[in-house]
């Protein structure tokens, strides 16, 4: 019984594209694992970063609040400076 080398370099390319096609199968399935975790990660970053949104609103809020009050306490306090020193101008 000979084998041709014909026969024999079919039968290895064969073995190589079943290898290859094996290879294959296996990377597909790791990227698609890998992108699964990297698709998990992102929600989660979506989610905090939304969290962190509502945070800087809250406290664009507050400051806003804490400016309106300063203001209006700037405001009475130089409107009583203004009435005291216009009076020592009139006398």
């Amino acid at each position: 019984m000979m084998i041709n080398a014909t026969e024999l370099f079919s039968l290895v390319i064969n073995i190589l594209l079943v290898i290859l096609i094996v290879s294959l199968i296996v990377l597909t399935l790791n990227a698609i694992k890998t992108l699964n975790k990297v698709d998990r990660l992102v929600d989660d970053l979506i989610d905090k970063t939304n969290k962190l949104d509502g945070m800087f609103s809250i406290i664009g809020s507050v400051t806003d609040k804490a400016y309106g009050i300063n203001d209006k306490i700037s405001g009475v306090f130089k409107s009583t400076l203004n009435k005291i020193l216009n009076r020592k101008k009139v006398r």
